[in-house]
């Protein structure tokens, strides 16, 4: 947690509607993508879902064809 985000929650200003395990499950998603998208669905107020889309690049071998080796984990 950041310098200042702790002092907010040491004063008793933690208003943050998002809970800490959500906030690093959020930021774990966007760590494990290299090209692609994170969304956070939120019903209520409240995050309900964490949709990640992940595009794969690909290259084209030396004859000219597209490929995905290597690209995928």
């Amino acid at each position: 947690m950041p310098d200042h985000e702790a002092k907010r929650v040491a004063a008793g200003q933690d208003d943050s509607p998002v809970s800490a395990a959500v906030e690093r499950e959020i930021l774990r998603a966007v760590a494990r993508i290299e090209y692609g998208s994170v969304e956070v669905v939120i019903h209520d107020g409240k995050v309900v879902q964490i949709e990640c889309r992940e595009k794969i690049r690909v290259a084209r071998d030396e004859t000219g064809r597209k490929t995905a080796a290597g690209q995928i984990r």
